[in-house]
């Protein structure tokens, strides 16, 4: 591979993970990929994620449109979040870290 090519790879890879990167956002994103669901939902499928991380991470999803935000004005107020057509298109980026973990799992099992 040439050496212009390798950077161009290194920046793509380095710009992907600016946007989807981390902790939360790819598990937030494989959520939304099955549903739309609300917020309480969504943190309650993610485990231990705190009310202020999970709205800062919809907030920038939503930013970078991977994510939609509804709001339903109704009493009592109702927001959805669901996956867009770009969020969409990771799907089989996200499948293929999912493959590639449990291919290796015991080989990179963290100590618990």
């Amino acid at each position: 591979m040439a050496k212009q090519d390798k950077y161009k790879c290194h920046a793509a890879i380095q710009a992907t993970l600016e946007i989807i990167g981390g902790k939360w956002k790819p598990l937030i994103l494989w959520h939304l990929l099955a549903k739309k669901m609300r917020f309480n939902e969504l943190q309650k499928s993610l485990g231990k994620i705190s009310q202020k991380t999970l709205a800062n991470e919809l907030r920038s999803l939503e930013k970078d449109g991977l994510v939609h935000r509804e709001v339903y004005r109704q009493v009592p107020p109702k927001v959805e979040y669901w996956i867009t057509p770009d969020g969409r298109s990771l799907e089989k980026v996200l499948s293929a870290a999912a493959n590639w973990q449990h291919a290796h799992r015991l080989k990179f099992k963290k100590n618990q």
